[in-house]
């Protein structure tokens, strides 16, 4: 019984690490909950190969439990002199290269499906800085810059090191494009829960995209090592209905009312 008991309470530490959420969680263990297609892709692609590499491991681990048993010197004073099998070496050769075409296929569609942007109904351009992050969307002639809380001014709820004053307002459902540079070295404009990550690039546009399936608040940050602030450039992306969208594009019509802050 007190076995049983000391198992519930490890399950109960386990579990929560394994929740999916918007933003990373004390002691997670796995993916955030994919929010986009890509990300959807990526989450299944991850599964399979998770089922290969566990059928790797137990067949190497069974072959190398029954050769230490079945081949040790105990049993066996004289030692095999027997150098090359032909059909073993061809198995051991297909077999790997078989694995590698199955990984192939999917994880070139994958890449397709991140680098080909399809047509889009929004454009988003994020310009990194040290250290923060300006936002402009073209088609309406919005911009603003987005840096972090700081600690002594978050409210209750606030997560440190991620919330920001100005969201990246996005309507879900939608094809959003994101076009990404740098004013000064380079950064890189991330958000896992989308499987989004690409380099923001002084002097150079890099393009990615993503469409959120669900609303919510969604954290972000910069991947490239950029300076003694990297740690304090966070991405928050605030997926809202089209409706709610339209009425965030109207408030920012009206020069008395700041971006959507967090």
């Amino acid at each position: 019984m007190r076995s049983f008991q000391i198992f519930l309470g490890i399950l109960a530490v386990l579990l929560p690490s394994f929740s999916w959420a918007d933003h990373p969680r004390p002691w997670q263990m796995y993916y955030q909950s994919p929010v986009t297609p890509v990300m959807e892709h990526l989450y299944d692609f991850h599964l399979t190969l998770l089922v290969i590499e566990g059928a790797i491991i137990f067949l190497v681990a069974v072959l190398l439990i029954y050769v230490i048993v079945r081949f040790r010197a105990s049993r066996n004073t004289a030692p095999s002199k027997v150098a090359h099998n032909t059909l073993l070496e061809v198995i051991w050769t297909a077999i790997p290269v078989l694995v590698l075409v199955f990984i192939a296929f999917p994880s070139f569609k994958i890449l397709y499906m991140m680098d080909v942007t399809p047509k889009a109904d929004l454009t988003i351009k994020a310009i990194g800085n040290q250290w923060y992050w300006t936002y402009e969307y073209p088609d309406h002639n919005i911009h603003f810059d987005s840096n972090i809380i700081p600690d002594d001014q978050l409210k209750p709820g606030q997560s440190r090191l991620f919330e920001v004053d100005n969201r990246v307002i996005v309507p879900t459902h939608t094809n959003i494009r994101v076009i990404t540079t740098s004013s000064d070295v380079i950064h890189s404009w991330a958000i896992p829960a989308f499987g989004v990550k690409r380099d923001s690039v002084p002097g150079r546009l890099n393009e990615t995209w993503f469409n959120v399936n669900k609303e919510g608040v969604y954290y972000g940050q910069c991947s490239e090592l950029c300076g003694v602030k990297h740690g304090f450039m966070p991405i928050v992306v605030e997926a809202v209905s089209q409706a709610e969208f339209d009425k965030w594009l109207a408030s920012q019509k009206n020069p008395t009312q700041a971006p959507h802050a967090g």
